[in-house]
Parts: structure tokens; C-alpha cells; sequence
């Protein structure tokens, strides 16, 4: 397979297994020419990509801009803050107003699960979600599990080809997270075991559904697992208390040293950031040996890389 069989990428569920290969698989090429001393290529140079961010970002909005100025792509970022959404402007007359200008593709965070989906209907452009509501953040997804094939596959000094029987761990705000909903997708493809762990309160209904188990016991969780990716506690999100406090939060489901040091192996610690220090994790966990944080930031532009070059193929 060299081509992806989908126009945009929206969901990671949207994917077939061969598609996820396929970017995983670009990504490692990408990976080398950004370790060249010149990391750009012409790849896109005829392509113009705009970035339209509804919601707060640092870490997707600068990891996709990064990609797109190595792939040699005209980019335009946009800001709802201090564009004409603050004047009643839909999203889709903001978006056509964009693409007057030209513009091949879109890379869209939105604060409405759906907003994705819903552009992609209505405008002739490759669409790339960069995360939606509580829905999906694909992108995130996939620069995780090729983080863990790296990570894992390196006594073999090559990046796995997939993870079949590889136990994951997802812990933390499981309702409110949309990185959780795509990695369990993108997992479960790459032939994972899966195990959610987190407050009752923070875990959704039925989750047990989408083939993955569910624990209440974090220390059991780390015991079980070979990589724990943990999520931010999702402060915005909630519009209730979900739990009493963050000190208690952290009594039950953060992650300290002791912790870490107590478990009968070692393990790998991520997570999609930003950290919530001394609440998901403490920094001597952060910051440790066991940790890949920094990993995924630096794979992130890799993968997304690879994202806009394989959709950019799709281009009529």
C-alpha cells in the first residue's frame, strides 16, 4: 500500500491497520531528514497549508508549523481570538474565506467534537484534525505508538513493526480526553492490549466496549503494563467536581518516584502533555530515564510530516 485510503485524516477509527503502517512507515524516513544539519526538503513546496486553531495550543500548533516549514509548505495561521469569530463569523465562512486565498489543506483544532467532519463536507480542501472537543486527536495517536515502537524496539535497533501483545496503559482523565478515544483505536489496530485506569468518575460508560479493560488500582495498572501513557487532568473540561481535589487526585492516581521504584520492573512513562507537575506526575518521574515525553514531542514532527505528505498525495 503507498497511498492512504482516506482524503482527510479525522479520526484514527476512519483508518484501516495499513494506513497506520503507512504513516508510521513515512514518519521513519522523515525522522532521518530532520537528524540531517539541513532539515528541510521541497516535498511541499507547491502546497499551501492553513492552520486554524479554535482552542489554545502550543505543542500541536508549533509541532505542525514545524512540519510544514520542513516539508517546504506556504503556511497561514489563524487564530479564532483575534479573527471575525469574535463578530458572529461562522465556521464555514471563515474557512471559505481561506480558502479564497488558495489553500490546499487545513489543519483545524475546534472545541466542538464533529467540527472535523462537518468542514470536510462542505469544502474542498484535505482536512486534518488536530484535535476535536472530546472526540479524536489522531495525529497524537500516532506519534504515541510509534513512540512505543521505538522505544520498545530498541534492544532490536529498529523501531517494532507493530505491537502485537504489548500491554498499554492509559491513566487518568479517560471521559474528558480525546487523546485516550484515538489511542485506544490505533492500539487495539497495532495489535495492543489495552487496560484504562482512573477514577470511576472519569471513566466512561461502556468504555469496556471498545475491547480494552478497565481498573480502578493504579498499582496493579503499573504492574501489569509495559508502557503507562498518562493523561492530563482536564480542569477546563469540567463542569462539575469529578473528584474532591487534585491532592487527593494525585493520592490515588499520580505517579511519584516511590511509586516507580516500588513496581517489580521498569517501565515507560508518557504522556501528551502539558504536564500538570505534582498532580499526574511528580518531576523526578517526568524528568526520569523511564520517561519519553520529550520522545514524542520530537516524533510528533515526524509523524506529522508524514501526515501532510501522504495527504497531500490525495490532492486532485
Amino acid at each position: 500500500m503507498s497511498n492512504l485510503s482516506v482524503n482527510h485524516l479525522i479520526a484514527i477509527k476512519d483508518l484501516q491497520p495499513e494506513d497506520i503502517h503507512l504513516i508510521l512507515n513515512t514518519a521513519d524516513n522523515f525522522k532521518e531528514v530532520l537528524s540531517r544539519p539541513i532539515k528541510k526538503v521541497p516535498t511541499l513546496r507547491d502546497i499551501t497549508i492553513a492552520n486554524i486553531f479554535f482552542e489554545n495550543s502550543t505543542r500541536t500548533r508549533i509541532s505542525f508549523e514545524l512540519a510544514e516549514k520542513r516539508l517546504s509548505a506556504d503556511t497561514i495561521n489563524f487564530a479564532a481570538s483575534s479573527s471575525s469569530v469574535k463578530k458572529g463569523e461562522t465556521l464555514i465562512d471563515t474557512v471559505n474565506n481561506i480558502l479564497a486565498m488558495k489553500v490546499d489543506m487545513v489543519v483545524m483544532r475546534h472545541q466542538s467534537p464533529g467540527a472535523p467532519v462537518l468542514l470536510s463536507k462542505h469544502i474542498k480542501a484535505n482536512i486534518v484534525n488536530a484535535g476535536d472537543g472530546t472526540h479524536e486527536h489522531p495525529t497524537q495517536a500516532l506519534l504515541d505508538a510509534y513512540s512505543i515502537m521505538e522505544k520498545l524496539g530498541e534492544k532490536q535497533g529498529k523501531r517494532l513493526s507493530d505491537l502485537k501483545g504489548v500491554k498499554v496503559a492509559i491513566i487518568g482523565d479517560i471521559l474528558h480526553s480525546r487523546v485516550a478515544g484515538s489511542n485506544i483505536h490505533a492500539l487495539k489496530m497495532l495489535g495492543a492490549d489495552v487496560t484504562l485506569c482512573g477514577p470511576p468518575t472519569l471513566m466512561p460508560k461502556h468504555i469496556e466496549s471498545m475491547g480494552v479493560r478497565v481498573s480502578y488500582n493504579l498499582k496493579e495498572t503499573l504492574e501489569w503494563c509495559e508502557v503507562a501513557n498518562v493523561l492530563r487532568i482536564q480542569l477546563e473540561r469540567q463542569d462539575i467536581k469529578f473528584f474532591p481535589s487534585l491532592r487527593e487526585y494525585s493520592l490515588y492516581y499520580g505517579i511519584n518516584r516511590e511509586l516507580l521504584d516500588s513496581l517489580s520492573k521498569k517501565i515507560v512513562i508518557m504522556h501528551p502533555g502539558p504536564i500538570n507537575r505534582g498532580v499526574e506526575l511528580t518531576s523526578d518521574v517526568a524528568d526520569s530515564k523511564q520517561s519519553i515525553i520529550l520522545q514524542q514531542v520530537e516524533n510528533g514532527v515526524a509523524v506529522r510530516m508524514a501526515v501532510l505528505y501522504l495527504l497531500a498525495g490525495r490532492l486532485d
